[in-house]
């Protein structure tokens, strides 16, 4: 049963990941990546290493898609500015 589930997980990674990459919204393709964050959080609970999961989803997940997201938020204000 847990084999599956690690299956499961692993597919939903991959599908996320290949959208994120095939997106033509960039905004859209970071709430992707995040996504893909949010699937290694799993696995890594499922492999039980929570401390590594707890790290993954504030700093991989969190962190990395705010900082993304104000960034693309600041290149488009300049772009309109300009």
């Amino acid at each position: 049963m847990i084999g599956l589930l690690i299956l499961f997980t692993f597919l939903a990674i991959i599908v996320v990941a290949l959208g994120a990459i095939l997106s033509k919204d960039i905004t859209q393709s970071v709430m992707l990546f995040m996504g893909v964050g949010l699937g290694s959080v799993v696995l890594f609970f499922i492999f039980q290493a929570p401390d590594v999961a707890l790290t993954e989803a504030v700093i991989g997940t969190g962190l990395s898609t705010a900082v993304f997201l104000l960034g693309i938020r600041h290149t488009s204000q300049e772009e309109a500015e300009s």
